[in-house]
């Protein structure tokens, strides 16, 4: 399959403008690989249009064809994308005859050692597009936003709580806290009237993993009672496909064909890849297509944890309806009378690893932007709805227009936005 490179990762601008920028990755393998770096691509903006991976089962050899995402407005950059593929990918050694079990066990620890969470505190005047804003400049910081409460007092100053992780592991240090800080005083100006970072105390770290409220009884019952589309049903969004997913096991000795035949949308490569990882399926080989910008082809031939085809007609009807789902609705968007005002609630999907898809607050306070409504009230929580984790947005729309007559334009709005559909 290949050699260790010193060089994991390259990155191959376009010929001609207008081009796919390739990512060349050749590392050792393990479960989930796709999906970390899927995960890792999505929060640089870029969408993958084009893939194919292969692998032995020691080493792995992946291509992926990237363009930047529409309504992105961060530059790419793709010295530090390079960086962060480098570190999602596996050890040399992890392929090797010289990884033993301490090496596997140190991996183990490292993988399971949470990150040091921190308080951003600041206060500062209100306006539209204040917390888009402010996101925006904390993902160019690679500041991930673990949970945030943003309140507003009748004088219109607001008072953020965000609780965060730094992907660098600098914010333990002035020079980060004041970059930080500083970032925010560019964007925000005079209108800030304080700033301070912190580390957050323990109980408040173990409460991030919960949440302190629960969701209404309606919010859950519209947005986790879904059905799957039947045949006959509508497209799924502005192209004219229809999903579909089927399992073969005889075109290959040693493994199962899935074949995924469905619109494009915003991830779409993370939200397979992310389900197959938390059931722990391995692709060998794999090919993903995208059609004119809107209809994808996706060939994997997978096999289970212990090498074997996927031959139980209850776990092949098991993943078809969990790949079917996910890529239906990966993500879940409802909008509630709260009083006079509107709730606005967004359900991201978590891995079984903890983590959950990047971005969604962006492209939520960007839509909210671009809509010119206020936000009065965000927060962020995780529930366990059936078998699986959510991380929900709740976000109170506080504004002088008629928000009532604009529901169905604000789902929309929201729903494009996070989809990847203008």
């Amino acid at each position: 399959m290949g050699l260790p490179n010193d060089d994991p990762v390259i990155i191959r601008p376009p010929d001609n403008s207008g081009d796919p920028t390739v990512i060349t990755i050749s590392c050792p393998d393990k479960t989930g690989l796709g999906c970390d770096l899927c995960r890792v691509i999505l929060f640089f903006g870029l969408s993958i249009v084009r893939g194919d991976v292969s692998t032995d089962g020691k080493w792995c050899f992946i291509l992926f064809w990237v363009v930047e995402g529409s309504g992105r407005a961060l530059e790419t950059r793709w010295g530090l994308l390079k960086k962060r593929l480098s570190e999602a990918c596996p050890v040399a050694s992890y392929a090797s005859g010289i990884y033993n079990s301490y090496y596997r066990q140190q991996e183990i620890m490292e993988m399971e050692k949470q990150p040091q969470v921190f308080l951003l505190k600041f206060s500062c005047y209100d306006r539209v597009g204040l917390l888009h804003d402010v996101t925006r400049v904390l993902c160019e910081l690679e500041l991930t936003i673990r949970r945030v409460k943003v309140s507003t007092t009748p004088d219109g100053r607001v008072m953020d709580l965000f609780f965060i992780t730094d992907s660098r592991e600098l914010l333990h240090t002035r020079k980060r806290k004041d970059e930080t800080c500083d970032q925010l005083k560019v964007v925000l100006g005079e209108s800030m009237t304080s700033c301070d970072i912190e580390q957050a105390v323990e109980d408040i770290t173990a409460r991030l993993h919960t949440s302190s409220t629960t969701l209404p009884p309606s919010v859950t019952e519209e947005m986790f009672t879904l059905e799957l589309p039947g045949e006959q049903s509508g497209p799924l969004n502005p192209s004219s496909s229809h999903l579909s997913v089927t399992m073969d096991n005889s075109l290959s000795p040693a493994h199962t064909l899935i074949q995924i035949h469905c619109p494009d949308h915003k991830a779409l490569l993370y939200d397979i890849m992310r389900t197959l990882k938390d059931y722990n399926i391995q692709i060998s080989y794999g090919r993903f297509h995208l059609f004119h910008g809107r209809d994808c082809e996706i060939d994997l031939f997978v096999m289970q944890l212990d090498g074997k085809k996927i031959i139980d007609p209850n776990k092949q009807k098991a993943l078809n309806g969990l790949l079917m789902m996910n890529l239906f609705v990966p993500l879940r968007v409802a909008l509630l009378n709260r009083g006079p005002d509107l709730e606005l609630f967004v359900a991201n999907p978590v891995e079984l690893s903890g983590k959950g898809r990047p971005l969604v607050l962006y492209d939520i306070t960007l839509a909210l932007k671009l809509l010119q409504l206020r936000i009065f009230l965000a927060e962020i929580g995780r529930h366990t709805i059936g078998d699986s984790e959510w991380e929900v947005y709740r976000i109170l729309l506080n504004d002088e227009h008629d928000l009532s007559s604009s529901k169905n334009k604000i789902v929309e709005r929201v729903t494009k936005i996070l989809m990847g559909w203008g």
